[in-house]
Parts: structure tokens; sequence; C-alpha cells
């Protein structure tokens, strides 16, 4: 009778379980590719894709994008939670001001970093939201965390005033950063040094 060599393990897997695996990883390869290649799409300039152009950027079949996306919308869901993981460190790193004026200035560097990154995201989501409502309800809450963030570090006097913050609020969103660097076709650091000078005016700084 002839033994197994020493030190070697032979690990028996039922058939079924290796097809099984099998299956679950493809799915999971087939889903990750889906996803990057809506991501493609956009950054490729697509602000409005849909199943045919992401599947074709995936090398995959309409049925399979919508096999794992029932709805274009669900598709938007996990490009958002992708995009909110990548830019998450960002929103939580602590401010190296301690005064409120220093870090109104480091909110501007913060959200130019931000919004560049996020800008063909956004503008294709803003093509879209009025038709979908998990958009809708995406651009509320990010205008809603933006809010509050800038609650965070104004003083009262700033809070207190419903125009100023208003004002305030308006020049540091992400619609001002589009309008400079989309529309009047400024360069990052020239977008960002306009959006600076808009804060130090407004908050006579």
């Amino acid at each position: 009778m002839t033994s197994a060599p020493m030190g070697k393990v032979t690990r028996l897997v039922p058939h079924g379980e290796e097809v099984v695996d099998g299956r679950r990883l493809r799915s999971e390869r087939s889903r990750v590719q889906i996803v990057a290649a809506m991501r493609a799409v956009i950054e490729g300039g697509n602000m409005d894709p849909n199943a045919t152009s992401v599947a074709e950027a995936a090398g995959v079949s309409i049925r399979t994008v919508f096999r794992h996306f029932e709805e274009m919308d669900s598709l938007y869901r996990e490009l958002n939670a992708q995009l909110e993981a990548e830019i998450l460190p960002m929103v939580m790193t602590q401010f190296e001001a301690r005064d409120w004026q220093g870090r109104a200035l480091e909110v501007v560097t913060r959200r130019a970093r931000i919004y560049e990154r996020l800008m063909p995201f956004k503008t294709a989501a803003h093509a879209r939201r009025f038709q979908s409502e998990y958009l809708m309800d995406a651009h509320r809450r990010f205008l809603a965390i933006e809010r509050a963030a800038l609650q965070a570090i104004l003083p009262p006097e700033v809070r207190s005033n419903p125009a100023l913050f208003a004002a305030f609020e308006m020049v540091t969103g992400f619609q001002s950063w589009q309008r400079l660097r989309q529309d009047q076709n400024l360069e990052p650091e020239d977008a960002e040094a306009a959006m600076r000078f808009a804060v130090e005016r407004l908050l006579g700084l």
C-alpha cells in the first residue's frame, strides 16, 4: 500500500461546491467589471449613460448588466458607494487651523479636491436626477451634509445671518465649482483661487 508523501495535505472538495464557488467568483467579477465600465463611460464624457453603453464598455451583454443591476439607479447606487468610500478620507481629515477663519479657507481647498474628483459623476447625476427619485434623494443628502459641515465650523454670527450663510454655502458649493471649471473653463488651481477670493471677501478675511 502506497502512502501519500509526508507534508502533503490533500483537501477533498465536493464537485458541486467548486461549481458554486466558480460561479460566485465569475458573478462578482462581472459586477465589478460593470461598475468600472459605468465609471469609465462617464469619465469618458457620456453624461447620460444607459445599459447599452455600459454593456459595450464592460464587454458583456445587456442581459448580464440587468442580471446584476435591475435598473440604472441601482448601478448609480453602487457607483456612488464606491465614490463615497474614496472621498471619505478627505472629508474626515482633521482641520489644521485653530480659528474658524482658517478652517473656512481649508474648506475651500478640501472641497476643490473633492469636487474635482466627483465632477463628471455629479454632472451625470444632475442630468438624470429629475427622473430618478434615488438620485434626487442623493443630491439632497449631499447638500445636507455640506450644510452641516459648514454649520460645524462657522461661528454663531455667521450661522445666524441667513443671507450671509446662504451666500457662503453658495460660493463653496458644487454648482459654483462646476461653473468655474466647465462654464468659465478655468484650470483647477484657478477655480480654487476664485473660490477662495470669494470666501475671503464674503467673510471679510
